[in-house]
């Protein structure tokens, strides 16, 4: 066995938002440990905004379920979370749908309506 570790997440704080990079998509065996590391960053950090960044525009099923656990930890803080693609596009429309209350407007400075 290898004592090399892998990176689940990166992160970085601008702005007052918390920068999250999942640098490729998540497995069974790092699911948990990437959405326990976001939330104990926003626990530490209480950002404003929760910026995503997923690995690929369609994300696996693996990390969809650790960006929803983390939309939800988000969303009963009051801190709206936004996701983006691996270039910083938009993800498809599926994943918009399926975090129906995402910010869309935060990602372009406008306020957010409730």
């Amino acid at each position: 066995m290898s004592g090399r570790q892998t990176v689940v997440i990166t992160h970085h704080l601008a702005e007052g938002a918390l920068h999250v990079q999942v640098p490729q998509e998540l497995d069974v065996g790092n699911r948990a440990a990437a959405a326990l590391e976001i939330e104990a960053l926003v626990h530490a950090h209480r950002p404003g905004r929760v910026v995503v960044r997923l690995p690929s525009r369609h994300p696996s099923p693996m990390t969809f379920s650790a960006l929803a656990r983390v939309h939800r930890m988000c969303r009963s803080l009051g801190i709206p979370l936004t996701t983006t693609g691996p270039d910083g596009e938009a993800p498809p429309e599926p994943l918009g749908l399926a975090l129906p209350d995402r910010p869309h407007q935060l990602e372009h400075g406008a306020r957010h309506d409730h």
